[in-house]
């Protein structure tokens, strides 16, 4: 198994050096710059990705590695269906076993109240021809062997699948490497290019690229950087908690949840566990300027998020953290190569005990390993995948809000196309960074 997570010390794959002219310069090298370069490869088109640290260094490779249909607000759902028959065809093309299985999506409803919400999503998901069901009492305790408490029924997926993040998103690019496209990791881009009113390429730490178009999956340094070129999302980051377990006997071969904690087999036969709706979000100055638009999401779940006073230094929404430069000044972006927040002791501690008390038959769980990551997360929990309107050029697909892993091909098709003005797989409208300037409701997804 691969290490967790990937860090500033891990090995360089792709040194460079970048190269002086391109078609499209993708920002980030996670799943979402991963994909969309492959894509816009495959597309014709000259590709150099560039990532300031290591690809699949933060959110990426901290995950919890569900690919998951279940759940999805509506508009994602089409566009997940089709990421996961990506998955199945990026597989077939890689000889690294990254751990993709289809083991199905479980969430257990203890009240009646929540059953009801999963019927609601059942619904949905009958809309697409999707294998989701759902479970009585019964059902659900013959799922998992052992399993105690008392749950009303549960919403099951079949088709969902999984796979090891920190080896999955490396076979990606080891793929879109092999497609034509140019990885340069250990190279921060400071700065868009801009000439007569829009792109003409990036300036990065050690000179320029010309290019026609730009694509910014940054994750949680996405917003810092437009910020700095005028352009403002309300986008936070989270930071959320996972750990790794010692091999365990199976009680599931998929994913699941109980509202309290998260749990997925392992390809070593442990169970990565993280506690469920838990994220930590640390105040900082966006914070307070996106407040007005998280209110909805607070009034829906107040208690969802914990509050911490200051973010550690150098982080995306630090309060020394700069958010003006020069394409000549150092950045942000190189100070901190690979955001590499430390876990929670506390909620690793809750997570073993919840997965304990679900299953008192299995030996003790312990962390084998804990790691933590920051969420790109946006006030409705969908992200922007959108053109940016007062930059021509740029195209923006960030804030995933947690959802980034299992879609991330889907989500890669999608910006391709907005690249290139081929037909869009998808209705995007949902996803248009003016929903939260033109006067529109904010809309959360149904579960």
């Amino acid at each position: 198994m691969a290490r967790f997570p990937i860090t500033a010390d891990s090995a360089v794959s792709y040194p460079g050096p970048p190269p002086a002219q391109t078609d499209v310069v993708v920002i980030g090298g996670g799943v979402i710059g991963v994909c969309t370069a492959l894509y816009l490869t495959e597309a014709g088109q000259r590709v150099t990705l560039l990532e300031k640290g290591r690809i699949a260094g933060e959110q990426s490779s901290r995950n919890w590695g569900w690919i998951r249909q279940q759940g999805r607000d509506p508009a994602e759902l089409p566009i997940m269906m089709q990421a996961r028959r990506d998955w199945c065809d990026l597989a077939r093309r890689t000889n690294t076993d990254f751990g993709l299985r289809q083991g199905g999506t479980v969430y257990l409803a203890r009240d009646d109240a929540k059953l009801a919400g999963y019927a609601r999503w059942q619904a949905i998901a009958q809309a697409h021809d999707l294998d989701t069901e759902l479970l009585s009492a019964a059902q659900t305790a013959a799922l998992f062997p052992g399993l105690t408490g008392t749950f009303k029924g549960a919403l099951r997926t079949a088709s969902d699948m999984h796979a090891e993040p920190a080896l999955a998103v490396p076979a990606l690019a080891a793929i879109a490497a092999r497609a034509g496209v140019t990885i340069v990791e250990n190279c921060a881009v400071r700065a868009l290019d801009i000439a007569a009113g829009r792109v003409a390429g990036v300036v990065h730490e050690a000179g320029r690229i010309a290019a026609d178009s730009v694509v910014l999956a940054g994750g949680a340094w996405s917003s810092l950087f437009l910020a700095n070129h005028g352009v403002h999302i309300p986008q936070l980051s989270v930071r959320d908690t996972v750990l790794a377990t010692q091999p365990l006997p199976e009680v599931t071969l998929g994913t699941a949840s109980n509202g309290r904690v998260a749990f997925r087999r392992r390809a070593d036969g442990g169970y990565t566990l993280a506690p469920s709706g838990a994220s930590e979000l640390f105040i900082g100055p966006d914070a307070f300027r996106a407040l007005p638009k998280f209110l909805p999401q607070l009034r829906d779940s107040p208690w969802a998020q914990t509050y911490l006073p200051m973010a550690p230094k150098g982080y995306p929404d630090g309060w020394r953290t700069p958010r003006r430069w020069t394409p000549d000044q150092r950045t942000p972006f190189e100070d901190m190569r690979v955001l590499n927040p430390a876990p929670s002791q506390r909620r690793i501690k809750r997570a073993l005990r919840a997965f304990a008390a679900l299953f008192p038959h299995l030996p003790q769980p312990q962390a084998r390993q804990a790691w933590a990551g920051m969420i790109d997360t946006m006030p409705d929990i969908v992200p922007v995948v959108d053109r940016c309107a007062s930059l021509p050029g740029l195209i923006i697909g960030t804030g995933m809000s947690g959802h980034g892993f299992g879609i991330g091909p889907g989500m890669g098709r999608e910006l391709a196309a907005l690249v290139t003005g081929a037909h869009l797989g998808h209705d995007l409208t949902r996803f248009r960074a003016s929903r939260f300037t033109d006067g529109s409701a904010i809309r959360l997804p149904p579960l």
